[in-house]
């Protein structure tokens, strides 16, 4: 089976999995959470270099700020277990969004578990914290316009390359691969730029309840389809 290099996850249905089972929709985040330390281990056993995962997005200020708050003390309790999954298992983490609005603390956090993982050889796991895609072209954009006006460069000079080389994922490969679970058929401004050419699949499945086996259900989807041209194969 011919393994993705560089897979994409959009973690949805968390709280409707939490819902369903009578508990409050914190109780499905941090069931979640649990979950992609599993997958994390999992992927990498399995030959996925790159994990990317949508955790909070630009959108999620937006949802109750009871729930925003309880999102953001998972988010400092998650940085501390990331750290030692990632010594456990040689994982080098970083985290692409923008950064500034999160708290000092947070920030000081994330910036402690990249440096502490940065030379780890395992999977390379990346965390997109209020991150949103158009953002991320802007902030992109705005710098290059900078250094147009400063004169360092020209507005011809500005190709896909040097658009690309601004994003947050400027040293990253794109992905072959999106996943998105509880049935959500979206990519919801995640990664604009980089699923030009991704596979994408969907399943009904909460990601609390997402496992080894439907990552393997993910990728055998992934095998059928022709990359060239992105139909699938002929059986």
């Amino acid at each position: 089976m011919n393994i993705p290099n560089h897979v994409a996850i959009i973690l949805d249905g968390n709280g409707r999995w939490a819902k369903s089972k009578g508990m409050p929709r914190n109780y499905g985040h941090v069931q979640g959470a649990k979950t992609v330390e599993v997958i994390c281990e999992e992927a990498y056993r399995m030959g996925i270099q790159y994990l990317t995962v949508y955790a909070f997005s630009t959108e999620n200020w937006n949802r109750p700020q009871d729930e925003v708050n309880a999102l953001m003390g998972l988010l400092r309790n998650y940085m501390k277990t990331c750290l030692k999954t990632a010594a456990k298992n040689n994982m080098c983490v970083r985290i692409i969004g923008e950064k500034s609005r999160l708290d000092e603390d947070i920030r000081r956090r994330m910036e402690e578990l990249e440096q502490a993982t940065k030379d780890n050889s395992g999977l390379h796991f990346q965390i997109a914290i209020n991150y949103g895609g158009r953002d991320e072209i802007v902030r992109a954009v705005r710098h290059l316009a900078d250094s147009v006006a400063a004169g360092s460069m020209k507005a011809e000079d500005i190709t896909e390359q040097t658009i690309s080389d601004q994003l947050d994922t400027h040293d990253l490969p794109e992905p072959d691969l999106l996943i998105r679970t509880c049935n959500e058929q979206r990519i919801s401004n995640f990664l604009l730029w980089q699923l030009a050419y991704t596979e994408l699949y969907f399943t009904p499945v909460a990601w609390p309840d997402f496992s080894k086996e439907e990552l393997v259900k993910a990728i055998e989807a992934y095998n059928k389809r022709d990359r060239r041209y992105g139909l699938v194969k002929d059986e």
